[in-house]
């Protein structure tokens, strides 16, 4: 069998690491970097005791984390310096002011701002940065506090997954060794439903569902926009570009339609503002600081499109690789682990980090050329990307250890039984609650999909369920729990002034949140009964 025999003892010891996590986290309040070490000791206890996993094959499963959490360190690290190279430089202030004035009207402003421009910014950044920047935004040109946090939160969620230069696309691609390509349209596609919820989902939390109804048409055809760039991109195989291109998308598409004036005439007074005004503000944009600010983003997409369509540039990149071998292991009750001659290369100068990287220095270089960095501007950009992803960093390697200690010792395989067994031909519409519950005690759909990727994978095949579906569900169900993970909402409210009054957000976003993943949990199901297994 590989396992012990599936029992409730056995089971809850198989749940340990996770509940150490749960307990640690929403219980006592702590940080995912050391609750994820505590549950990380306990998840080598647990394999050693109780499922027969011996020293060579623990040793061997965290050479293959490191190198996991490598892979997707790499991105993260470098996506935060670029962001905080054009942040520096006041990019990311001169593309906000920019969207403001756009229109005056609060829905729309709303829409471009929560939906379009958070989605953007998840796009290249993640990790919070999506609200940490909009919602302070949206305070400061007339939002209540409360709506500029709920709105972010809800609208960035359709572009998490695809966000941060596809993050945590590949997380789960590597804990579950599933083929990106094979993942890639049945994710997209799940998000791409996501598209149009995390739009109404905004807009009723400001004007209710009266105001979501009038701008219905606008939602239905800038979301059909980004949803459809979006798995245009992923199919392709630009995973890493998928989110950022369709927010770019959304955001012209949006400020196209909005400028025609239809969607004006639409709202009620209350909802617009002066018109002349407006075109005022639109007479004093300086375009020429505008492109400036924008450059790097451009830059972006034709350094992944170079280096991706290019053979001989992508060929050349690519002979600079870490990819070890790694022998057959296996338990004391028989679960194995198959050799394999390559786990998860790692491609120092192709990998979508380095291309991160190379944007981020000719960034610095034209910025610098252009005198928008004063004095100490190197140290600042370092410093803060650094702050900025230290604790996210602990927090995945010790994830994506324990992670993979109980895929190897088979804890996860019996996780996935019992789940099967309580849950049967229910669970796809339950599927998407785990990702949330992931997302939630992480702070992180990257960690969600680290910590029950390989647990949805399993119960999907002992089921006799699509996988790419339930997989599918799981990081819809993570990018959706950040709407209620406790970290985002922090962040989020500290940044306008509710530091230490999160009760309204919190509230808010639960409403949200659950009711946005019970569809996709409906959704799920009735599209198991379609598809079949797979």
């Amino acid at each position: 069998m590989g396992t012990p025999d599936l029992s409730p003892v056995t089971w809850v010891v198989a749940a340990t690491p996770i509940i150490t996590l749960l307990v640690l986290m929403v219980g006592f309040n702590w940080g995912g970097a050391k609750a994820g070490g505590v549950a990380w000791l306990v998840a080598l206890a647990a394999a050693y005791l109780g499922f027969g996993a011996g020293p060579e094959l623990l040793a061997y499963s965290q050479t293959k984390a490191i190198l996991l959490a490598l892979w997707v360190l790499y991105i993260i690290w470098a996506a935060l310096f670029l962001f905080h190279v054009v942040s520096e430089a006041g990019g990311i202030r001169i593309i906000g002011d920019a969207l403001v004035r756009v229109t005056e009207n609060r829905v729309l402003q709303l829409m471009i701002l929560a939906w379009c421009f958070t989605g953007f910014l998840q796009g290249f950044a993640g990790f919070g940065v999506p609200v940490a920047i909009v919602a302070p935004l949206m305070a400061a040109v007339g939002f209540s506090p409360v709506v500029a946090v709920v709105s972010t939160l809800i609208g960035h969620t359709w572009a998490v997954t695809y966000g941060s230069l596809g993050a945590s696309f590949f997380a789960i691609v590597g804990v579950t060794g599933q083929a990106p390509e094979d993942l890639a349209s049945p994710l997209a596609l799940m998000l791409g439903v996501t598209v149009f919820l995390a739009g109404a989902g905004a807009v009723w939390s400001f004007r209710g569902p009266m105001a979501m109804v009038r701008v219905l048409p606008l939602i239905l055809i800038v979301g059909a926009v980004m949803s459809g760039v979006q798995w245009a991109m992923a199919v392709l195989g630009f995973y890493s570009l998928a989110a950022f291109t369709a927010g770019i998308t959304g955001m012209i598409v949006m400020i196209l339609l909005v400028r025609t004036g239809v969607f004006h005439r639409e709202q009620n007074d209350d909802d617009t503002g002066d018109a002349e005004g407006q075109d005022s503000q639109d007479s004093k944009m300086n375009w020429p600081r505008f492109l400036l600010a924008v450059h790097a983003y451009v830059l972006l997409v034709a350094v992944v499109l170079v280096v991706n369509m290019v053979d001989p540039i992508g060929d050349a990149l690519g002979q600079v690789s870490i990819d070890p071998s790694f022998p057959e292991t296996s338990t004391d009750f028989g679960w194995t682990n198959e050799a394999t001659d390559s786990y998860r290369s790692l491609d120092v100068l192709s990998h979508p980090g380095a291309l991160l990287l190379y944007t981020a220095i000719i960034g610095l270089f034209i910025y610098r050329r252009a005198g928008l960095y004063g004095d100490g501007a190197m140290r600042k950009i370092v410093r803060n990307a650094v702050d900025a992803s230290v604790s996210a960093s602990l927090g995945i390697v010790t994830l994506v250890g324990m992670a993979l200690i109980m895929m190897e010792s088979g804890m996860t395989f019996l996780l996935a039984q019992g789940i099967a067994d309580v849950a049967g031909g229910a669970f796809p519409a339950i599927s998407p609650f785990i990702g949330v519950l992931g997302a939630f005690m992480t702070g992180s759909n990257t960690n969600s999909n680290i910590l029950f990727g390989a647990l949805q994978l399993d119960t999907a095949l002992i089921l006799e369920l699509h996988v790419g579906l339930i997989l599918a569900a799981q990081t819809t169900g993570g990018a959706l729990g950040s709407i209620i993970a406790p970290a985002k909402i922090i962040v989020g409210c500290s940044t306008v002034g509710l530091g230490g009054r999160e009760g309204p957000v919190i509230r808010s976003g639960i409403k949200f949140g659950l009711a946005i993943t019970a569809i996709i949990g409906l959704i799920t199901f009735v599209a198991s009964l379609v598809v079949g297994g797979s």
